[in-house]
């Protein structure tokens, strides 16, 4: 199997990314090129050719419109990923998610839809939880 394709797109960011801290809030359109990492507040849209990934303690209410998402925080809002969207166990997410593919940890809280653009080969995985669990 190629090496690459096992590692997480967020692992693979070049350049730093821009940065919304907690404490921070944000009210209005972002747009660029490039990727954003928010641990604060967001109240609008954006439109991001790059990554958008949302902290723990993040908050985004608007449209997240990004080639790839990750969600670990609190959305109020569509989800429109061009590619990956991964949804943390700690996401709590109310509206859409759409992506080429979606991932979600055992515990996300997700009140909406979610729509894959493409079908992908299957994933093999080996399954670690015992017979018990």
């Amino acid at each position: 199997m190629n090496e690459s394709r096992l590692r997480r797109f967020r692992d693979r960011a070049a350049g730093a990314p821009t940065l919304i801290n907690e404490g921070c809030r944000i009210a209005g359109v972002i747009t660029g090129n490039g990727d954003v990492q928010v641990s604060g507040e967001v109240d609008g849209d954006c439109d991001v050719d790059g990554s958008v990934i949302l902290a723990r303690d993040g908050h985004w209410q608007g449209t997240i419109k990004a080639t790839h998402v990750v969600i670990s925080g609190q959305v109020d809002g569509d989800i429109v990923a061009s590619g990956k969207v991964e949804i943390a166990d700690s996401a709590r997410i109310t509206g859409t998610v759409t992506g080429e593919a979606i991932a979600v940890a055992e515990g996300a809280v997700v009140e909406g839809i979610m729509k894959t653009t493409v079908q992908p080969e299957p994933v093999e995985f080996v399954e670690k939880r015992g017979k018990s669990d």
